[in-house]
């Protein structure tokens, strides 16, 4: 088995980290070899061995592949902003070229299961024009995506699905991860987007008080997608 998925959300804040984190342990857990990337983030802090975001090293942290930091992440951003603007004031240019490459050195490993998450939603800009469900193309890459539940995520889990597909990608599956557990008739939000969205549910993660990827990995059925 090798497998690679593109990991996207309804929006930002919504746990895609959390859920790839835990796509990724429950991997491990079943015994693959597990590599991931995350081409650009931004609302990164400064260390002694440079720029780290926390996302970036929670999903290092579950590759079993020996990667190095800049490999996961190779475009990181100090201001927590859209990566575009992000990239503008840095004097970078992000395209879907330059993230595509590394990417695909990830990718050419050839772990068993492999994971590429993008940042906020499927439409967040680059540079001329792109955004980063181009990178998904040129890459691709069936995709997952994370459905934020709370008030309002039928609407954006169900445009999510169509330009997913408009742009000729399949939906592998999606998660909803619980991010507001007072979130009004939460059944009948879950039953409906179970019943609208083209693909198999991977999970139901409840808002958890300690949501680390063992946790997750618990919620989540990786074995519900075909590569």
């Amino acid at each position: 088995m090798t497998a690679s998925y593109f990991v996207t959300g309804t929006d930002t804040e919504v746990g895609k980290t959390t859920i790839a984190a835990g796509l990724l342990h429950a991997a491990r857990r079943a015994g693959l070899s597990t590599a991931a990337a995350k081409p650009v983030a931004s609302g990164c802090e400064r260390t002694s061995e440079g720029l780290r975001n926390s996302d970036a090293l929670a999903l290092l942290g579950e590759c079993t592949l020996p990667l190095r930091y800049e490999q996961v992440n190779p475009f990181t951003f100090e201001p927590a902003i859209a990566p575009h603007l992000a990239a503008r004031e840095a004097g970078a240019e992000l395209t879907v070229a330059a993230l595509a490459e590394p990417v695909r050195r990830v990718l050419a490993l050839q772990a068993q299961f492999s994971l590429v998450e993008g940042a906020g939603g499927w439409r967040v800009p680059l540079a001329a024009g792109e955004t980063l469900s181009d990178l998904a193309i040129e890459l691709g890459l069936p995709v997952i995506l994370v459905v934020g539940v709370r008030l309002g995520c039928i609407n954006h889990a169900l445009l999510s699905a169509e330009a997913i597909a408009r742009d000729g990608l399949r939906l592998a599956g999606w998660v909803a991860n619980i991010v507001d557990p007072a979130t009004s008739r939460l059944q009948e939000n879950l039953a409906t987007l179970t019943e609208r969205l083209p693909a198999p549910c991977l999970g139901q993660v409840p808002y958890l008080s300690v949501a680390d990827p063992a946790n997750v990995a618990c919620y989540l059925d990786f074995g519900l997608l075909e590569p």
